[in-house]
């Protein structure tokens, strides 16, 4: 006899993965509910007012790599509100003596842009996306199925057969080189080293860490679709999403936190929510960090040998911290050859690979970076609609900031002084910037870890090294979006192939929980 189930699918969590996830289903006609315990849809990918009519972003804010997936597109989400609006230059590479390096979508212009630095670092430049744009292109590809052997193998196979022998040589070793040293041996100014350094660094892993070449390698895709901004704030994306769910029957539901998993027989039935209430499902999908998954919300469930496991998936020590500022106006930066468009993008506020470095020094002695680097984000200059008439919108994301501090340190007790600093490090670009702060919304790591849940306020939720990524990720057994329990899915950042605004965590999970569903069940 069949159980009967109310649902066909429960997804817990609105983060866009999955909203993505349920997108997908409530599309191909299964009976979708997703779940937020925040009265606030869409995570860490969230728009939310303050101040008066600022829409501030709390989570993600550039959206790069959501463009190389088909979601926008198959969803058409663009009837449910979501426009997004060109970044052009993508980002800039201000430096206090008044150079600056613009990142444009057309290679020619950036090429052009690097040249006035140095005419052999263009070429070099040049070179450089034209290599490794044909081996990212493969990637992304195996980043939209399953991360299987034969999937990552097919990656470098397909992508390398034009090449000789040598040349598939030559990018092998650099693929196994840290992007420091990569970046190092590929150009000869300081100021280029610097900005991509710092532009590779915001997957995670430092400079010199090893087999980490591919977080500055896949730069090389952005040329080809560039970068953008949802009109209205980043949470845009996620609230087309809800829209999308809806418009096909599914349901959203805010203000519902999940109090657990419900398993019997190693099998999902459903969902216990803090109320009391119950809900059951054929399918049970988590948006939530794996380790809120499995320890909070299956913890009476696990094996002595799986919570040893999931307990032992490292998602390091913090990562950042960001301030989200109302602004009289935007920083005005003291660079040559620039007008207005530098704030079209990112600002990349890092002046040097050794400053950098000293940065990551102070993270690893467990005290937030004396001297951050730090990335401006300006979208009012960009989309008015963010600010009054008038005002603007200044975001700053800092790095390396310790969840975990030493000294006796708290970060309720440093917070300020630490958002301050942050905002000083624009003032070193920008001359005058926090003389035009109106207020801010300051998210230090406690900050980031209570407001989204991620466990030590990583906000890759796992980190990104290469231990965890592809079919390690975050275990060998979950890589595939499964689990230990039969009709319970995984689809957060810390699934393949990680965090950032990407969505193909969702959209791969979407795709096994619909084979899972079309089965026959007795």
């Amino acid at each position: 006899m069949k159980t009967r189930y109310n649902y066909d699918a429960i997804i817990i969590g609105s983060g866009h993965n999955g909203l993505i996830t349920a997108a997908y289903l409530t599309r191909w006609g299964f009976k979708t509910i997703v779940f937020e315990r925040r009265d606030t849809i869409g995570g860490a990918v969230c728009t939310e007012e303050m101040f008066g009519g600022f829409k501030l972003d709390v989570g993600g804010s550039a959206h790069f790599m959501i463009h190389h997936t088909p979601i926008v597109q198959e969803l058409e989400l663009y009837r449910y509100g979501l426009e997004y609006i060109p970044m052009e230059p993508f980002m800039s590479a201000p430096f206090p003596d008044g150079t600056v390096i613009k990142f444009h979508r057309d290679l020619d212009a950036t090429c052009e842009s690097i040249a006035r630095v140095s005419a052999r670092d263009a070429d070099a430049y040049r070179k450089f996306i034209q290599e490794w744009q044909p081996l990212n292109k493969s990637v992304f590809e195996s980043f939209l199925k399953p991360p299987t052997g034969l999937n990552i193998g097919k990656t470098f196979i397909l992508s390398q057969l034009r090449k000789s022998s040598q040349k598939r040589n030559e990018l092998l070793q650099n693929i196994m080189k840290s992007y420091g040293r990569l970046i190092d041996e590929t150009f000869e100014s300081e100021y280029v080293k610097a900005a991509l350094a710092w532009w590779g660094a915001q997957s995670g892993p430092p400079p010199t860490d090893t087999a980490s070449a591919e977080f500055i390698g896949w730069h090389s895709m952005i040329h080809l679709k560039g970068a953008a901004r949802p009109r209205g704030g980043s949470g845009m994306l996620t609230q087309a999403l809800r829209k999308f769910i809806e418009a096909h029957g599914g349901e959203v539901k805010p203000r519902a936190a999940i109090k657990r998993i419900e398993i019997a027989d190693g099998k999902v039935r459903g969902v216990e929510l803090d109320t009391g209430e119950r809900y059951t499902g054929r399918a049970v999908i988590s948006n939530a960090h794996v380790k809120v998954t499995f320890l909070q919300l299956l913890r009476n469930e696990l094996s002595a040998t799986l919570r040893s496991r999931i307990e032992k998936i490292h998602t390091g020590n913090g990562f950042g911290m960001v301030i989200r500022c109302a602004m009289n106006n935007l920083p005005k930066y003291t660079v040559n050859n620039s007008g207005d468009e530098i704030l079209h993008g990112l600002q990349l506020l890092s002046p040097s690979v050794q400053y950098l470095t000293d940065s990551y020094a102070d993270y690893l002695k467990g005290l937030p970076s004396e001297h951050p680097a730090a990335i401006g984000m300006t979208f009012s200059a960009i989309d008015s609609t963010l600010a009054p008439a008038g005002k603007h919108v200044l975001f700053v994301w800092g790095q390396y900031y310790p969840y975990k501090l030493r000294n006796g340190l708290t970060w309720e007790s440093i917070r300020q002084k630490e958002a301050e600093k942050l905002l000083g490090v624009v003032d070193r670009f920008a001359p005058g910037t926090s003389d035009q702060l109106i207020d801010w919304y300051i998210q230090s790591p406690l900050d980031i870890e209570e407001k989204h849940a991620m466990p030590n306020a990583n906000v890759m939720h796992v980190e990104m090294t290469l231990d965890q990524m592809f079919m390690f990720r975050p275990l060998p057994e979950l890589s595939s979006y499964l689990t230990p329990f039969k009709g319970l899915f995984l689809s957060s950042a810390g699934m393949h192939p990680g965090g950032g605004i990407f969505g193909a965590a969702g959209y791969n999970c979407s795709h096994v929980v619909r084979r899972y569903l079309r089965k026959r069940f007795f």
